[in-house]
């Protein structure tokens, strides 16, 4: 009977609940609401399901990430195997070849200004860098943490690991993802606050057609400029202009469907789980923590705002020609900040389509967001 009574014991001892902090109950119940905002709201759903399910497994078993090291069985957690694959910047890499079969780049081409709106959203990245020096973290930190302002997570990511700040990558990635699902609800407010209704019912005339001629050439000849400018952007820059050659080359379809549908799909349940399980409440809730949070929101709202202030210029400038709006699409979130400037646009006037001249922008800040990381390696590596 002693034996039976020591077995349940040792199996109770070893259930969770004995073994769980009050932080580890407060990163549960995030995880929740993470949950209940990407399935009851919609909210970047492909991303911060698997990022906030992360989450939710390592808060109870934090095993999951742990080391060969850590383990007297010399094997690590699962998801330790798949964070590799965040720090050696593998699967960032093959997310920027995804997003470059997906997207149509078109009317970046069609309507070159559009890179002064994506380089004009840029001004969060470079004023969370000097912000984040401000507040105690050390160059190489600052810069890892100044990508969130870009709205993107993979180079958020890529960055961290190549600068090795890997013990922040898990705040910075989560931060970076977070404002990219939470974009629906942060730049409305910035975006009407800056301009007025009437600029808001501007309506641009319709893009030009855009030769397949000019659709290939254009990722090749972005590849050849910025590489050759910032070899460093090559890992990002390179694999998102491939899986657009894919699309637009027309003799690679089967490249280009894998690259867009299976694989991307694959990479996000690698990437966002193994983002998610660096939250573990040791690691996450600290005041390093608190700062990244804070400067990620501040960073993403300067963004926004650069890119829309920018937009009113050109506006004034081309008499009236370009919707303002346009330009918060500038930040890197590839196509939820197009469509957010589409729903704004929409709103004050319903007979508005602003989403293809938005999408312009939200390519150019792809882009751009790749070239201030390949900045702050160039200059700190």
């Amino acid at each position: 009977m002693d034996y039976i009574f020591d077995t349940f014991g040792n199996l109770i001892e070893q259930t969770a609940f004995f073994n769980l902090t009050y932080g580890n109950f407060l990163m549960i119940a995030v995880a929740c609401v993470f949950l209940y905002l990407a399935i009851a709201k919609g909210y970047e759903p492909l991303l911060l399901i698997p990022i906030s399910f992360g989450m939710l497994l390592v808060n109870m078993f934090p095993g999951i990430m742990a080391s060969p090291e850590d383990n007297s069985n010399g094997i690590g957690g699962l998801l330790h195997y798949f964070f590799l694959l965040d720090e050696w910047s593998i699967l960032p890499s093959l997310i920027f070849m995804g997003v470059g079969a997906m997207t149509d780049f078109g009317p970046l081409i069609a309507n070159p200004k559009s890179f002064l709106l994506g380089a004009a959203a840029q001004i969060g990245i470079y004023g969370a860098y000097f912000f984040a020096i401000f507040l105690g973290f050390n160059d190489l930190a600052a810069a890892a943490i100044s990508i969130i302002g870009g709205a993107d997570g993979p180079t958020s990511i890529f960055l961290a690991g190549k600068l090795g700040q890997t013990d922040l990558m898990g705040p910075i990635a989560v931060a970076a993802y977070s404002y990219m699902a939470l974009v629906p609800i942060i730049q409305p407010p910035i975006m009407k606050l800056l301009t007025t209704e009437k600029e808001r019912k501007i309506k641009m005339e319709q893009l030009r057609p855009v030769s397949k001629l000019e659709r290939i050439l254009f990722p090749i000849i972005v590849t050849i400029v910025v590489v050759m400018i910032l070899p460093d952007t090559a890992p990002l820059v390179g694999m998102l202009m491939l899986g657009n050659l894919f699309r637009e080359s027309g003799v690679v379809k089967q490249l280009a469907e894998t690259a867009s549908n299976a694989m991307m799909y694959i990479v996000v349940i690698l990437l966002g789980t193994s983002v998610g399980a660096t939250t573990s409440a040791e690691a996450f809730l600290n005041l390093a923590t608190i700062k990244i949070v804070v400067l990620g929101l501040v960073a993403f709202a300067f963004g926004t705002a650069g890119g829309v202030l920018l937009g009113k210029l050109m506006c004034k400038l081309t008499g009236g020609k370009i919707n303002p709006l346009i330009g918060s699409a500038g930040v890197s979130a590839v196509p939820m900040a197009a469509r957010v400037s589409q729903k704004v646009g929409a709103e004050a006037d319903p007979t508005n389509f602003l989403l293809m001249h938005a999408m312009g922008p939200n390519v150019a800040g792809v882009i751009g967001t790749a070239v201030a990381a390949g900045t702050f390696m160039a200059i700190f590596l």
